[in-house]
């Protein structure tokens, strides 16, 4: 059922497109959306509501890791099955949800979204960045994976249970590989599509280099205990 089925979007700064976003979640039947809006200085809150999602506020900017921990623990309290985190800047398709919550239905803990980067239009930066990670978390984690940092994903009740993710930023994506394999989660690859339009590339590429280095270092510095 999908009322049981929580979809959280962690946002900063996406008025522009957070209504249409949340319009499309819910149009593929998913009305439990939760935008954490961070820090935003924008009308992501305003359109976010207006849209009929849940918002939560973060005063200040603490980062995408930071969002999408708190849309989990507000989840939790309203008692969520399944929880899916959704980029809120238009880039994932809101039909590849059913396919992510069906895997978690079918026994899996995490399913994790996997993005096709031999398709030319995904940035080269992206798709060497990502290999990078992959490598660096095979070899650390012993977790083979092949979108280490896509945001599109889902947890059963017992993965957000054990899950525990200490990073506020772009590298809490890595960290729930650890977790993964430290606790020996189930989980699933699954292929979604991916949109990357004008608006999203140039908000991203303010990104790039700073949250790549910092994901590598925190995988090196923080193998599985």
């Amino acid at each position: 059922m999908n009322d049981k089925v929580f979809i959280v979007m962690p946002a900063y700064n996406e008025g522009k497109v957070i209504a249409n976003v949340i319009a499309g979640v819910k149009k593929a039947g998913y009305n439990n959306v939760i935008v954490v809006d961070d820090g935003s200085d924008d009308d992501t809150s305003v359109k976010a509501e207006q849209a009929g999602a849940v918002v939560v506020r973060h005063l200040l900017n603490r980062g995408k890791g930071a969002a999408a921990k708190t849309g989990v623990e507000a989840t939790k309290i309203l008692g969520a099955d399944v929880v899916v985190t959704f980029d809120a800047d238009g880039q994932h398709e809101p039909s590849d949800i059913k396919k992510l919550v069906h895997y978690i239905n079918e026994g899996y803990e995490v399913v994790l979204g996997t993005r096709d980067f031999s398709r030319k239009e995904i940035p080269f930066f992206k798709k060497l960045a990502n290999l990078i990670a992959n490598v660096f978390i095979w070899l650390i984690y012993s977790v083979w994976v092949e979108d280490s940092q896509s945001g599109f994903r889902a947890y059963s009740k017992k993965a957000l249970r054990v899950i525990d993710l200490t990073s506020d930023r772009y590298n809490y994506e890595s960290e729930v590989i650890k977790e993964i394999a430290k606790h020996n989660l189930n989980y699933k690859q699954m292929p979604i599509n991916v949109y990357y339009t004008e608006y999203s590339q140039k908000k991203n590429q303010r990104q790039n280099f700073i949250s790549g280095l910092e994901t590598l270092l925190k995988i090196i510095a923080n193998p599985v205990d």
